[in-house]
């Protein structure tokens, strides 16, 4: 572990480390460069110097020390509030959080390696399924909801949850069969299965968080490819988050007689609701902590219901009624069923 001078912050510039990290580089290449092994050691000191750059800029804990934050996450969630509350947030005190993205898993992963000190999820932290998910709090900080995407000019405005599932296990195959006009189905969802909308999907739609998907899907690498092809292909049918979905060129479609408004969503009107997560290595303390107590208060939660998105307050009845909790130990702030 690379030591601290005398009077040098932890906290120090991240230009100054990576100064001292070429440095180093420069003085193994200059030291090896006449001896036996000059390729061997010049690479191994390449890969030495990168070695401390990430250690010495990676964030430490769920808190920070120099009042600057990242955020690495789900677009969904993004879209949902957080890019709001972070410009929000840095008027308000002068603390920056820089946002980028990657997916729910991406996100929880970068938190509980340290590298982000907070992540951005639509779907539970799994620490049984992978190593790379262990250490992570979650603060549930809103509501979203799985919605049913197809083109503008469909004529189909509405299915049942069994319908869906018949679509998306390949059972059923043409829009005549729930209604619609005499063309294949084009399904169109994520690549993989523990993605935010994927996971939640498959647990929620059918009860089998390793459900296998039609074999003619057309995957994607993202939610926001998956939302455009919709927007593009007349015959397509996607799953996405309200939050983001709401904002593309896209239809709709009520399921079990339930609209995807903000009304019925915080209802549970609509069926497919689901809560959104900040993520942060162990307990948020420090920068990490304010930032999310200040977005639990009646300000931050008004910025999260003024983006469209439910907040807690608004989404109470949710709690009890959402049937597919998870790791309820590991969440900060948990309201639900004991």
């Amino acid at each position: 572990m690379a030591s601290v001078e005398r009077g040098e912050q932890p906290w120090i510039s991240a230009a100054l480390h990576r100064r001292r990290a070429v440095a180093g580089l420069r003085a193994f290449r200059t030291n090896s460069i006449y001896g036996d092994r000059t390729v061997k050691t010049i690479l191994c000191s390449g890969t030495v110097a990168l070695a401390v750059v990430a250690f010495l800029l990676a964030p430490n804990s769920a808190g920070a020390s120099d009042g600057d934050l990242n955020w690495t996450g789900c677009g969904i969630t993004k879209k949902a509030f957080m890019a709001e509350a972070a410009a929000v947030y840095e008027k308000q005190t002068g603390k920056k959080i820089a946002l980028s993205g990657g997916g729910a898993s991406l996100g929880i992963r970068k938190a509980a390696s340290g590298e982000a000190h907070i992540g951005g999820s639509c779907r539970p932290c799994k620490p049984d399924l992978t190593d790379e998910e262990q250490g992570v709090r979650m603060t549930h900080v809103a509501w979203d909801a799985l919605v049913v995407m197809v083109h503008p000019n469909n004529p189909v405005d509405s299915l049942t949850t069994a319908q869906l599932r018949g679509i998306f296990k390949g059972e059923i195959r043409n829009w005549k069969e729930v209604g619609g006009s005499d063309e294949p189905i084009v399904v169109v969802a994520r690549r993989g299965k523990v993605n935010g909308v994927g996971y939640m999907a498959r647990k929620m739609i059918f009860g089998d968080e390793k459900a296998s998907f039609y074999k003619r899907t057309i995957r994607l690498k993202s939610s926001g490819p998956v939302e455009k092809k919709v927007e593009e292909t007349e015959n397509a049918i996607a799953l996405s988050g309200v939050s983001s979905a709401r904002k593309r060129q896209v239809k709709l479609l009520s399921l079990d007689g339930g609209e995807p408004t903000k009304d019925n969503i915080a209802s549970g009107s609509y069926p497919l609701f689901r809560p959104l997560f900040l993520m942060t290595k162990g307990e948020p303390s420090g920068d990490v902590k304010d930032f999310l107590d200040w977005l639990l208060t009646e300000d931050g939660q008004q910025l999260i219901s003024e983006q469209q998105t439910v907040n807690l307050a608004e989404g109470a009845s949710l709690f009890s009624k959402f049937n597919y909790w998870e790791h309820t130990d590991l969440i900060v702030n948990y309201q639900g069923p004991k």
